[in-house]
């Protein structure tokens, strides 16, 4: 991963920030003109761009847990991108079922930065997109 570390590191804490509510500090390496993409599959699907949309976004949808985590469980460098292989383990508010299944975010950086941030349902779909073998 060598020249990727600090943005993995960054990605990391990411995710330690969004499973304990700190919104905030989850969008620390994000971008003021940060795109945050969610396909139509997903439960909040659409395109936000910038930080106040962005963190809107991850507010509300945080605040729809009653318990659970996105979990990274690899990484991947490809160029300018990190690919984090997620497993997400999830129980609603308004459910009595876990949600759990694996995805993929694929983190664009751009001086330290994240410009842009995307799910895919699938692996392989993020690893297409990023470029990635």
């Amino acid at each position: 991963m060598g020249q990727l570390e600090p943005e993995t590191q960054a990605v990391r804490e990411f995710y330690a920030a969004l499973n304990r509510g700190d919104v905030p500090a989850a969008l620390n390496a994000f971008d003021a003109q940060i795109e945050v993409i969610e396909p139509p599959e997903f439960p909040m699907a659409g395109t936000y761009h910038g930080l106040a949309a962005v963190k809107e976004h991850f507010t509300k949808a945080r605040a729809t847990w009653a318990e659970g985590s996105c979990e990274p469980q690899r990484f991947i460098a490809a160029s300018d991108k990190v690919i984090a292989i997620v497993e997400v383990r999830v129980r609603l508010k308004t459910e009595k079922e876990w949600r759990q299944g694996r995805l993929a975010d694929v983190f664009t950086f751009r001086k330290g930065k994240v410009t842009q941030f995307r799910n895919f349902a699938e692996e392989k779909q993020a690893l297409e997109f990023a470029g990635a073998k």
